[in-house]
């Protein structure tokens, strides 16, 4: 699989636009009318700090402070990086806000604090404890990191938690319970190695000795030999209680028979000669970041018995963070838990591990590009999976519950698990399956106009995330100058630079569109200027002979023009089958439109081609299709001559038989909306619509640029389907990053 490349000044750029920082603050309330002012704010808001202060349980109904985790550090060990202080940790820590609202809806708030001394950081957080309904410690340094987060945990009523430590050590139980599955091992009979006795190698042992590892089996290295009993230098007290009776010295000896070793320590800490020396079996869990102690190429060369996980996403068996913290503050704040204890910690990793054993659904196959099933490389869930967020947390809310942390047990569980569902969004699991899939699809991708600077960001962010080769038409020196102004100037020698100029196929391509176009009115000098100059046309030849996989363009034009160029290589026209579809984007809903882009004012039967070729996009996308025929009259009322055509567009689809659920004519409310669609108990949707067919392409145009400007939706699209080629046009008001999406879309030969 490619190698994702990001280049310094992406990274500067993703972190500067379109605003500084990685996430705002917003309302949930309106905000509007002086009522709402009132109410918000004074005199009203005296009513609820009444309440809480007479009963603070309640603080958890009137205010944000149960769904709100601080992601507190003083930036002594950021990442692989070391001490960068407090403000140079402060990227990271907004990075780890946004994951915990990306993975499980926790709202988080990142708060870097300017002191080294662990007394004085202690304080400062059990001050803000009234604010949050729970705190993640991040990238602080051993072994200060164990006294900041013991001493909370005594002081403070709310989960404090420090991810460096448990998160690795949940991960690495989870995958080490499966490991241990497959071998046929019993953790109470393991010998266990661990390399590197930080924050993450201490939380890592001490967990597995809470499930059932013995002290005596485990052998904890650090980088002056093992921790034997007796031994007084590079200690303290976290190293000595892991300190065994034994005579042996150094990882080489420890790791002689031995069945498990876990390494948070650095690369190239294990040799093949020690792996060589393992029992049957060895698993080994090699998670120095960013280079493992061992890869899995090296310890499979010499044990093709071995069992290995990684820190790395290249790697199967990654051991990630991502799939413990958000889940096991997901389920403690919604029991509005006192503490993260232990059995929360190992509810979480069974769970894990459970999951892994099951059948995997197809959607995460797609989004990996392969058949993902329980064995040797498939012993952790991928951090994509949809069920993760409905899974994790209730085993750890039962888990606090049982264990008597919990200040408001859960009683349904079942509608827990409904509600957990309905959190996240599915569009970015959509739009992640996509990439995967473009991914694998390794396309060699036509970028028609590159004399734009927005095109040229999209094709270059295109190869370097490993998407696939980019193709871009444009002049060589104009082409430098613009990637240059753009701070890209190393990308020149990544890309390649096509032109009428530069390829040897111009007579070819002359050829096969004078052939076309002869009884078109276009003569042959009419022809060639066509091919030679325009960039839309000269692509769509490039498309047409097999020289690029798909093409994307429509930046720099209105798209009916750009699709009328297309139309002299391509049959991209309405008589022909072909349909524009855009998807809609919008607080957690996708709804495609379709006709966006190619028929003016189709009858029914084009309707209905309209409403198979939507389905057949939607099916593309991961969606299942309920299609809507919206009209402003809802099953015949009011009547209009109007309306008519889609009154009888879902006729013609009963006489194909398809196989997709389809409805109409209605308006959009009945279509988009359940409880709408409960005062017409006889109609066949069973949910709300995810594809509308509009009357006309003035009706999509008007809904879909209204939904954007006023309701902020992104906007994907439109869509070309029904065409024999992979050709996406984007919109004019496009940005690098949606002209990159229309690449995915056109790389996964969607529609």
């Amino acid at each position: 699989m490619a190698k994702t490349k990001v280049t310094p000044e992406e990274a500067l750029a993703f972190h500067l636009e379109p605003t500084p920082g990685k996430f705002e603050i917003k309302a949930s309330v309106p905000m509007t009318t002086q009522r709402d002012l009132s109410l918000a704010y004074s005199p009203g808001v005296a009513v609820p700090c009444e309440a809480i202060a007479a009963d603070p349980s309640t603080a958890y109904d009137y205010t944000n402070k149960g769904n709100l985790v601080a992601v507190i550090s003083n930036g002594t060990a950021v990442l692989g990086l070391g001490n960068l202080g407090a403000l140079g940790s402060k990227p990271v820590m907004e990075g780890k806000a946004v994951l915990f609202k990306r993975f499980a809806d926790v709202n988080s708030i990142d708060i870097e604090l300017d002191t080294e001394d662990p007394d004085e950081f202690i304080k400062a957080v059990k001050l803000m404890g009234p604010t949050f309904g729970g705190i993640n410690l991040e990238d602080i340094k051993a072994p200060e990191c164990f006294i900041i987060e013991q001493q909370l945990k005594e002081m403070m009523d709310i989960p404090v938690f420090h991810d460096d430590q448990h998160g690795t050590a949940v991960i690495c139980a989870a995958g080490l319970l499966n490991a241990l599955h497959i071998s046929g091992k019993k953790i109470e009979d393991c010998k266990i190695v661990l390399n590197g006795a930080g924050a993450a190698g201490i939380a890592c042992i001490e967990l597995l000795k809470s499930m059932g590892a013995r002290h005596d089996n485990c052998i904890v290295c650090d980088t002056k030999g093992v921790i034997y009993q007796g031994r007084t230098e590079g200690m303290n007290q976290w190293k000595s209680a892991h300190a065994v009776a034994t005579d042996l010295r150094t990882l080489e000896e420890a790791m002689k028979d031995a069945d498990v070793f876990l390494g948070v320590s650095v690369k190239g800490a294990v040799t093949p000669d020690m792996v060589a020396s393992m029992a049957d079996d060895p698993v080994i869990f090699a998670m120095a970041n960013p280079d493992p102690e061992i890869t899995p190429e090296e310890a499979h060369a010499v044990r093709a018995d071995a069992i290995v996980a990684t820190g790395r996403s290249d790697y199967p068996n990654q051991v990630n963070n991502v799939l413990g913290f958000p889940y096991l503050f997901r389920g403690a704040l919604d029991i509005h838990a006192r503490a993260i204890n232990d059995e929360m910690k190992i509810a979480c990793a069974e769970a894990l591990a459970e999951l892994a054993r099951e059948d995997v659904p197809d959607e995460v196959a797609m989004a990996y590009g392969r058949k993902l099933s329980f064995g040797r490389d498939y012993i952790i869930p991928t951090p994509f999976d949809p069920r993760l967020i409905h899974r994790i947390p209730p085993a750890v809310a039962r888990a606090g519950m049982d264990t008597g942390v919990a200040r408001r047990p859960i009683i349904d569980m079942d509608g827990y698990e409904e509600n957990l569902k309905s959190r996240m969004d599915p569009t970015a699991s959509i739009l992640r399956g996509l990439n995967a899939r473009a991914r694998n699809a390794q396309a060699r991708m036509i970028f028609a106009e590159g004399d734009d600077p927005r095109v040229l960001r999209a094709a270059v962010t295109y190869q370097r995330s490993g998407l696939g080769k980019a193709l871009v038409v444009g002049r060589e020196e104009d082409v430098k100058a613009k990637l240059e102004a753009a701070g890209l100037g190393d990308a020149v020698r990544e890309i390649e630079v096509v032109n009428a100029k530069n390829t040897r196929h111009l007579e070819t391509y002359t050829d096969f569109l004078y052939s076309r176009l002869q009884r078109k009115g276009f003569d042959r000098h009419d022809v060639f200027k066509l091919a030679a100059r325009d960039r839309h046309v000269f692509s769509s030849l490039m498309l047409q002979h097999g020289h690029g996989d798909a093409l994307v363009t429509g930046a720099t034009r209105k798209s009916a023009h750009v699709l009328e160029l297309v139309n002299h290589v391509f049959d991209a026209d309405a008589e022909h089958g072909a349909v524009g579809v855009t998807a809609l984007l919008h607080n957690g809903r996708i709804v495609l439109v379709a006709d966006t882009l190619v028929h003016e004012w189709p009858d029914e039967n084009d309707l209905a081609n309209i409403a198979e070729r939507a389905a057949g996009v939607a099916r593309h996308m991961g969606l299942e299709p309920r299609v809507a025929f919206v009209s402003f009259s809802t099953f015949g009322y009011p009547v209009s001559e109007r309306a008519e055509k889609m009154h009888i567009a879902p006729q013609v689809l009963d006489k194909r038989g398809v196989d997709f659920e389809y409805e109409g004519e209605m308006t959009v409310d009945v279509a988009l909306n359940r409880k709408a669609q409960d005062n017409y108990p006889f109609q066949r949707l069973t949910g709300p619509a995810n594809v509308l067919v509009v009357p006309a392409r003035h009706s999509a145009s008007i809904s879909t640029k209204l939904l954007q400007e006023m309701a902020g939706a992104t906007v994907i699209g439109p869509i070309l389907s029904g065409v024999d080629h992979s050709i996406q046009i984007c919109s004019t008001g496009s940005t690098a990053n949606d002209i990159l999406n229309m690449a995915v879309l056109a790389a996964c030969k969607v529609g």
